[in-house]
């Protein structure tokens, strides 16, 4: 069983990331254990834990398989937000998922999914940086169900992204063709 570590920026990140690793686990047959290391508090707590956890392992040992940091790009970009992230020396694959420009867009990128998980189809997002842009066509995508909902949707985030198209969100979305490829590649490389 490989050992995947996660620090995600608060619960959308755990939600999504932690379904879609599994998921892409799943259909590469490798076996996996998600443990968690951080899932609030915003990007500069993602930071900090993630150094201290580096330092640690550097100290104690203990090295997972892979360590997955997960941190929207908030209008930086996904190359300038994966860049602060960068580490040197860390003898394990890190891989980044930095949606661009924030996680709840994924969330949007399959209408006819999307419409399976509440009832009712939405249409696939334009990519705009706007603050909380994508929090808001969420829960007005759900409200259009009919449907109040109690943690501003991402309730549905593990059956959208269980069933979500991803060659066809791919495609949609630069930063989850990004972070589904390099999960994907070391998935395959874990089974040569």
């Amino acid at each position: 069983m490989r050992r995947i570590s996660l620090f995600v920026e608060y619960d959308a990140h755990q939600k999504i990331i932690g379904t879609l690793v599994q998921r892409l686990a799943d259909e590469s047959g490798t076996a996996v254990r998600l443990e968690w290391r951080n899932a609030v508090d915003g990007y500069g707590a993602v930071v900090r834990e993630f150094d201290d956890y580096l330092r640690d392992l550097a100290r104690q040992g203990g090295y997972p398989d892979l360590i997955v940091v997960a941190t929207d790009a908030n209008c930086k970009g996904l190359n300038e937000r994966a860049s602060e992230l960068e580490r040197a020396n860390v003898p394990v694959p890190v891989i980044q998922a930095t949606p661009d420009p924030h996680i709840e867009r994924w969330l949007l990128l399959d209408g006819a999914v999307f419409r399976d998980a509440v009832g009712h189809g939405c249409d696939a997002p334009d990519q705009k940086c706007e603050r909380e842009r994508y929090k808001r066509l969420l829960i007005n995508a759900i409200h259009n169900a009919g449907i109040m909902p109690s943690l501003g949707g991402i309730e549905f985030a593990e059956d959208i992204v269980q069933r979500i198209n991803l060659e066809r969100a791919m495609q949609a979305d630069r930063s989850l063709r990004r972070f589904v490829a390099e999960i994907r590649q070391t998935f395959r490389q874990w089974q040569a």
